[in-house]
């Protein structure tokens, strides 16, 4: 399926405001409530839209502090590839991890309270990844911009 005009008007308008109402929506794309229901269950079905979040704090959660960690391994062969991902998937500070090409195999993101929380992410989970040679780890000092927002 191809994506026309109001298809990414709807995603653009949905990744702005996820909760927004169906009239609401409707009204901004210039469809019918019906027709734009019809088109987002579509986009849904499709794929295109894989689900919604509520887009939290991290500094009233108590992680403000946000590490890149890049991490090479002693391989690349599918078993230290898979038994690598498999073990940091199951870091609850990990928000994101990459398979990179590049000087870094995987770039981590990972937040924490501050840097002996980090310190203690580090020793108890990053240490005993398996497969890892180096890691290398950079603090953010602030974000400038952050959005989930793709263009469409």
């Amino acid at each position: 399926m191809s994506l026309d005009t109001i298809d990414r008007r709807i995603l653009a308008a949905l990744q702005r405001k996820g909760r927004i109402s169906n009239a609401d929506l409707s009204a901004q794309v210039n469809l019918s409530p019906s027709a734009c229901h019809r088109r987002v269950q579509r986009l849904e079905t499709e794929g295109y839209i894989r689900g919604y979040v509520a887009m939290l704090d991290a500094r009233k959660l108590g992680v403000p502090t946000t590490v890149f960690v890049e991490i090479k391994l002693q391989g690349q062969t599918d078993e230290v590839l898979d038994a690598f991902e498999k073990a940091v998937a199951r870091i609850p500070d990990v928000l994101e991890c990459h398979l990179m090409a590049g000087a870094a195999d995987y770039i981590l993101k990972v937040v924490a309270e501050d840097t002996e929380d980090f310190a203690r992410i580090h020793r108890q989970h990053l240490a005993r990844l398996p497969g890892v040679v180096q890691m290398q780890s950079s603090f953010a000092l602030r974000t400038v911009f952050k959005t989930t927002a793709l263009p469409v």
